[in-house]
């Protein structure tokens, strides 16, 4: 029973971690979409005078780490850093 759990453990870890490197897969998508909408919204933002805010500047960060975590494969990251980077954008905008 014991050995069954660590092989089920060991498979989802496998899958999991090859997941995380696919370029196609849907984290991978997912994460490059929303890095092309965030950048579209901080671009927006800028053209309202609102490019000085510290939200924009914490924004920027987190999507060039973003971009990092994308080129390394680390598409979870890159989703989460997308996602805190558009409520910053959001913050910044009211």
């Amino acid at each position: 029973m014991m050995r069954l759990k660590l092989s089920l453990l060991s498979l989802v870890f496998f899958f999991i971690t090859a997941c995380a490197g696919n370029p196609e897969s849907t984290a991978a998508l997912q994460c490059e979409r929303g890095l092309e909408t965030a950048y579209k919204e901080l671009d927006f933002a800028k053209a309202k005078g609102l490019g000085g805010t510290m939200e924009y500047t914490k924004a920027a960060s987190l999507l060039t780490a973003a971009k990092i975590q994308f080129e390394f494969g680390k598409y979870p990251n890159c989703i989460d850093k997308v996602k805190r980077a558009r409520a910053y954008i959001r913050v910044s905008q009211q």
